[in-house]
């Protein structure tokens, strides 16, 4: 039988905030029907801490995660990949599907304009999840 769990992958830059927000909020929303995974083209050292701390407010925790490389194996086992301001370093692969995010870098912002930015993403994930398992979602992480 076919493996009907789609995996999606988060890719930015450092993987230190966007990507990570992301992939927590699918997991945490998707409760084991979609497989997340994330990466980053250039990775950080570390998550970004503004971004664990505003992921802690809402019950989720980053403490664990760190910063991956974007790898073509990766990008190979995906069934969707969003992109998040990675520009031509994420490589792109014929019969992938492909979303852009246009959201703000959370490298150097505080909690308070990092906020913002994990309820966008929160409402995204949702609408994606929505659409890859027909099954609406709550409209908080928490």
């Amino acid at each position: 039988m076919a493996d009907s769990v789609p995996e999606v992958l988060f890719v930015c830059v450092h993987n230190a905030g966007r990507s990570q927000m992301a992939a927590a909020l699918l997991d945490h929303h998707a409760n084991g029907a979609v497989r997340v995974t994330s990466a980053g083209s250039a990775p950080a050292d570390s998550i970004n801490p503004a971004a664990q701390e505003v992921m802690a407010e809402i019950g989720l925790n980053l403490d664990t995660e760190f910063p991956k490389r974007l790898t073509t194996e990766v990008v190979e086992a995906a069934d969707v990949v969003i992109t998040m301001g990675c520009g031509d370093a994420c490589p792109v692969f014929p019969g992938k599907r492909y979303l852009d995010w246009q959201l703000s870098d959370p490298s150097g912002k505080t909690t308070e304009e990092i906020r913002p930015i994990r309820d966008d993403i929160d409402a995204r994930v949702r609408d994606l999840l929505t659409e890859l398992t027909g099954t609406p979602t709550k409209s908080r992480a928490s």
